[in-house]
């Protein structure tokens, strides 16, 4: 038995859970997500908690339990709490910026790269090198704080770039050179 997915979803005081057939919507203080399950799998209401089965131990329906459990666990949290991502620039002359709904990153290329904001989410730049993604849609914030990251991913011998502000960037020694004349 799947131990995330026998694991039941507590529904919190706000949130307004839905089942109707495959598609479960979850609405919440933050904004609303709707996601359409896999067939095989059945969601149950039952009070203030969420259940997710399965019919047997096939093996697609044993990873489908999990993953169904933690998408639906996500959707629940994200429209309560919402999600975060924090991202850091470092490297001389490297800095972010936000005009209007468009986030304008400086990052070493001969021209600015602007990045719309994507619907659902939001971007804050409270210092020139450091970048907060946040929004209700965990895959969302997670995407687009990914395609930022993409624009100058960290290097491993100087560290300019951007990175997660959790991410750990490995460093590399530089080539050494001929000692001696």
């Amino acid at each position: 038995m799947s131990r995330i997915g026998k694991q039941p979803i507590v529904i919190p005081a706000g949130v307004d859970v839905t089942v109707d057939g495959s598609t479960v919507t979850v609405k919440g203080p933050k904004g609303t997500l709707s996601k359409a399950v896999h067939g095989n799998m059945s969601v149950e209401k039952d009070g203030a908690e969420l259940k997710v089965s399965r019919p047997n131990d096939d093996k697609l329906n044993r990873s489908l339990h999990g993953l169904t459990r933690t998408l639906i666990s996500n959707m629940v949290v994200g429209v309560n709490e919402g999600f975060k991502k924090e991202l850091e620039i470092n490297g001389v002359g490297f800095r972010a910026a936000k005009q209007g709904n468009q986030l304008v990153l400086n990052v070493g290329y001969s021209h600015q790269v602007f990045m719309q904001e994507p619907e659902g989410v939001t971007v804050e730049v409270p210092a020139p090198n450091k970048i907060i993604v946040t929004g209700f849609d965990k895959q969302r914030v997670g995407q687009f704080a990914a395609e930022i990251r993409k624009t100058r991913p960290p290097e491993p011998y100087k560290g300019k770039g951007i990175k997660y502000a959790n991410e750990i960037v490995r460093r590399k020694e530089g080539k050494a050179g001929k000692g001696g004349k």
